[in-house]
């Protein structure tokens, strides 16, 4: 069974930085393309970034490339979102997720960590 357990969240003012962390258990993700996205009150969830496991490549949103960065630790099997230059409509719940390599649906989901961008 997959789990995915996101954490670092918290109160940030603009212009700060926060750390998201995700920790996946549960098989060998070797497979896998692991994903951040993130949902504002009154507003539907977005894709923020993916990176896949095996490659470490990386693809992002246009509203946050150049400020965030993904990454993963094989070792740990956790992946991160270092999040700079934060703004006020960064402000989300924001999801770990991950899905097989060959299909386009992502299947797994962490329980969401709140992050809140305001001075």
């Amino acid at each position: 069974q997959v789990q995915l357990v996101d954490t670092g969240g918290g109160l940030v003012q603009p212009g700060g930085s926060l750390r998201l962390s995700c920790a996946a258990s549960g098989r060998t993700f070797s497979n896998y393309i692991m994903g951040w996205f993130r949902q504002a009150p009154g507003k539907e969830r977005e894709f923020v970034a993916r990176i896949s496991w095996s490659s470490g490549s990386t693809f992002y949103a246009d509203s946050v490339k150049g400020r965030f960065t993904i990454s993963r630790d094989n070792a740990k099997n956790t992946m991160y979102l270092q999040m700079n230059s934060l703004k006020p409509e960064d402000t989300a719940v924001y999801y770990c997720a991950a899905r097989i390599k060959t299909l386009t649906t992502y299947d797994y989901w962490g329980q969401g960590t709140q992050v809140t961008v305001s001075s």
